[in-house]
């Protein structure tokens, strides 16, 4: 049990801190629109890479320095082009009022772009298969699935609690320049991570 809440513990202090995938949930939930398939591609895929790490796929990512290389960069442009669009919707108070007409996007817009903010971002990979992975590994071999398995509950507690808790400030983002705020915000975080990205930190 030990071993199963130091996973979680570490699980958590990683995916807590906001970033372009929290945000997207974040805003989905506000939104009320696709927040279970949303949350679901999340979990899922941070569980899917937890687990790769806890596998030993940690050490084959970092022989891999290239191929990193190349998430880094498409992730950068995708992170770029994200911010722009979260910066139009911040200057058009007209299509801010989504909490008011939920079900204006399509489900299949969100999942792409959840499994994009998660597997284009490289850090997602030092962070789950490397940084977790190893982690782990420290634990046995009978330990670190423990390890691995408090680590992906972090995220199944952490994604939903953002995307269906998020409804609680519905009425605070009721008014277009909440929604102006919101994306403002996730304009300017998008483009720190996309130069970070692009610095390779």
């Amino acid at each position: 049990m030990l071993t199963f809440l130091t996973g979680l513990g570490a699980g958590l202090g990683l995916i807590i801190a906001i970033g372009a995938q929290n945000a997207f949930v974040l805003r989905q939930g506000l939104k009320r629109e696709a927040v279970l398939q949303v949350v679901l591609v999340c979990l899922a895929s941070d569980a899917v890479l937890i687990l790769a790490g806890v596998a030993g796929i940690g050490a084959l990512v970092q022989n891999a320095p290239a191929l990193l290389a190349v998430v880094r960069w498409v992730g950068a442009a995708f992170l770029l082009a994200y911010a722009a669009f979260a910066a139009r919707r911040a200057l058009r108070p007209g299509i801010l009022e989504a909490a008011d007409s939920p079900g204006s996007g399509t489900v299949w817009s969100a999942v792409l772009t959840a499994a994009a903010l998660t597997w284009l971002n490289p850090h997602v990979y030092l962070d789950t298969l490397v940084l977790l992975g190893s982690l782990a590994n420290t634990h046995g071999d009978s330990g670190k699935w423990l390890f691995g398995a408090g680590a992906a509950a972090g995220s199944a507690l952490w994604f939903p609690l953002i995307g269906y808790g998020a409804r609680g400030l519905s009425g605070f983002f009721a008014r277009p320049a909440s929604w102006r705020f919101l994306d403002g915000g996730v304009a300017v975080l998008m483009l720190t991570l996309a130069i970070v990205l692009a610095a390779g930190h």
